[in-house]
């Protein structure tokens, strides 16, 4: 009789499944692409030679990797903390008061009929901002919201086109303060005031505006594309760092990557 309760899998057993899928679907999103991918797959290794222990009751090693698990938590929180506070600001993102964006948070895989953004078009006004040397600081939404940001600068509802990105960050345009954040093709807000980093491994030739990408690019999944103003150099900027590029046909495929 014992041996029949393995299949006594009810409702609420597959409701505590679902949902523990979802929390680790998530949490690997967080860290996918990052040094810490490296430490949440040896945590899940480390977990699964732990439960292995307990069942084949190997008392000596299941011991040693239980204490390992009780003290390892702390450990967890601070080497996660960058990661945690994303999946917390996630948790807590306005996303979730709006049906479209609630339902994206719920699906494993985007639909095919979702706005994509066009990178092409973003890369191209980019390159042509840095052949004039005209500064430009342009943040990509993905699954954190950014409203609380938005409301920093003025609100835009406009389709992304290379005129209508050349034209904010044109040097005589009011808008060209500050950054443009762009969310399914659509710049949201122009003038958005962005966290700058305190990190003192920031080479000092970067200014305010790439401690701006790199400030909110820690605190959020955001991706931040940077021209500077003086060399007219274009940087990518993903999970506070500067991801390194040989020519822009690579960092568009990059960016497209990044954003599926």
């Amino acid at each position: 009789m014992d041996q029949l309760k393995i299949w006594d899998f009810g409702i609420i057993d597959f409701i505590d499944v679902f949902l523990v899928a979802i929390l680790l679907y998530y949490v690997y999103k967080l860290v996918k692409g990052t040094v810490a991918i490296n430490i949440f797959i040896g945590i899940i290794i480390i977990y699964f030679i732990w439960k292995l222990t307990i069942f084949l009751k190997m008392g000596l090693l299941s011991s040693i990797f239980s204490g390992f698990m009780d003290v390892g938590i702390i450990a967890l929180i601070v080497v996660f903390q960058p990661e945690i506070r994303k999946f917390l600001l996630m948790v807590g993102s306005t996303n979730f008061g709006n049906k479209r964006r609630f339902l994206r948070h719920l699906i494993f895989l985007k639909t095919e009929g979702q706005i994509q953004t066009d990178v092409d078009v973003i890369i191209s006004a980019c390159q042509k901002m840095a052949s004039t040397k005209t500064g430009a600081l342009i943040v990509l939404e993905r699954n954190n919201n950014l409203d609380f940001l938005t409301s920093s600068g003025d609100a835009m509802n406009i389709a992304v086109t290379q005129p209508i990105i050349e034209s904010i960050f044109f040097k005589n345009s009011p808008l060209h303060d500050g950054a443009i954040v762009i969310a399914d093709n659509i710049v949201k807000a122009t003038r958005v005031i962005l966290p700058v980093s305190s990190d003192r491994n920031i080479p000092q030739r970067f200014g305010l505006r790439h401690r701006a990408a790199v400030g909110i690019t820690e605190k959020t999944d955001a991706l931040a594309i940077a021209v500077s103003e003086e060399t007219g150099q274009i940087s990518y900027i993903k999970n506070g760092e500067f991801v390194m590029f040989k020519d822009n046909a690579e960092l568009i495929a990059m960016i497209k990557k990044d954003l599926t």
